[in-house]
């Protein structure tokens, strides 16, 4: 042993009692002795022993009734104390071990047999320590990355758009869910200087402070790109170079974004391994306008191809992230699309119910384990 451990032994016999004590020090165990079982709780508090061996049968208050009043302690450390019972021929291990007992030696005591049953004990009641402490040092980390969560989800929403611009003729709606605290996805909009709105989307990899982390990078490279370009295919290809230069190939995460002319309703569309761009007309059925490029922040030097459209009266865009598909289950196969453009109400009083009629049916709340990613939508609407 390391260090040596402290035993208390509690025997009205004091024959017994020192022999036990001369054998255990021997041992190399440091041994303190009491005689009767109100002693033994006095000692206990007094200072701890590492293990307990305790008479069964003991005037006054006997060994069963010292091992209950133990374990009944409010003090954990004390109620804790591993105990081994010295019991005689005829007498009931089992109302030993139902008294709380941890083990139990039966008299004549071999030493052998004592010094097994005492290791034995003294090495559970080790691992029992590691154990709480582990359990601590988890809790400990538990609470800091709680901590971290917080900050991470405070960060976060100060970047979510708290309200949509006010556009002449226009109607704007978002959704934002994430999984946890905080999730991959980040949306907003900008004003060009050539007087058009960039609305954006992007879904960075991973959840949880790490990605929360990367949303506040994406901003920051959308916001940047937008003042040194005025095109969504250059600022695209800003918002990668800059990703790649920072993490070199090791993070990515897939955008979308659309530049977009309040005036004529004309918009260009560039995408980057993204969902395709939903495009509901009024009365005319809906469009899908995909990606020209794979995610951003893997390939060096990206060119971005642009799509033009033209959205009249009642016709409304949709940006969202692959959260919007679902995942399989019993009920049904993950969302194509198509599906989800289905699910888009061109007739709708307003974009805000048109919004939430498509999240109805694509996330129905009904059914556990609905939403297996972060989920986010931005819609916009020409005013009929």
């Amino acid at each position: 042993m390391q260090s040596a451990e402290k035993i208390l032994i509690v025997d009205d016999d004091t024959t017994s009692r020192t022999l036990l004590v001369r054998t255990l020090s021997a041992a190399g165990y440091i041994c303190r002795e009491s005689g009767n079982g109100f002693d033994a709780l006095r000692q206990l508090h007094e200072e701890q022993p590492s293990l307990l061996l305790l008479d069964f049968k003991m005037p006054g208050l006997d060994g069963a009734e010292t091992l209950k009043q133990l374990r009944a302690d409010p003090d954990p450390s004390i109620a804790q104390i591993p105990a081994i019972m010295l019991t005689g021929h005829g007498e009931s291990e089992v109302f030993c071990l139902e008294a709380g007992a941890n083990d139990f030696v039966i008299k004549p005591i071999k030493t052998a047999v004592l010094r097994a049953r005492i290791d034995t004990q003294l090495r559970l009641r080790s691992l029992r320590t590691q154990l709480q402490r582990q359990n601590e040092e988890l809790e400990e980390w538990r609470r800091n990355l709680e901590r971290d969560l917080a900050a991470a989800r405070l960060t976060q929403q100060s970047l979510i758009p708290q309200k949509p611009p006010a556009i002449s003729g226009w109607e704007i709606a978002a959704c934002y869910r994430p999984v946890i605290e905080v999730g991959g996805d980040i949306y907003g909009w900008l004003r060009l200087k050539d007087e058009r709105f960039l609305f954006w989307i992007a879904d960075a990899t991973g959840h949880g402070a790490s990605a929360a982390l990367l949303t506040t990078l994406a901003k920051l490279l959308f916001h940047h790109g937008s003042v040194e370009h005025d095109t969504p295919a250059e600022i695209m290809r800003a918002v990668n170079n800059d990703l790649r230069g920072i993490f070199g190939g090791r993070s990515f995460m897939t955008a979308m974004c659309v530049a977009l002319n309040p005036s004529t309703g004309s918009a260009s569309v560039v995408g980057a391994g993204h969902p395709p761009l939903l495009i509901t007309r009024y009365g005319r059925g809906t469009e899908a306008v995909p990606s020209s490029a794979p995610p951003l922040g893997l390939v060096e030097q990206l060119q971005f191809a642009e799509t033009t459209v033209d959205l009249g009266r009642g016709d409304t865009f949709l940006l969202y992230t692959d959260g919007l598909f679902g995942a399989p289950d019993g009920h049904r196969p993950r969302l194509t699309p198509t599906q989800l453009a289905g699910m888009l109400n061109p007739f709708s009083p307003n974009v805000e119910a048109l919004l939430s009629r498509m999240l109805d049916q694509a996330m129905p709340t009904n059914r556990a384990g609905s939403q297996p990613d972060d989920v986010t939508a931005l819609a916009v609407r020409r005013a009929n």
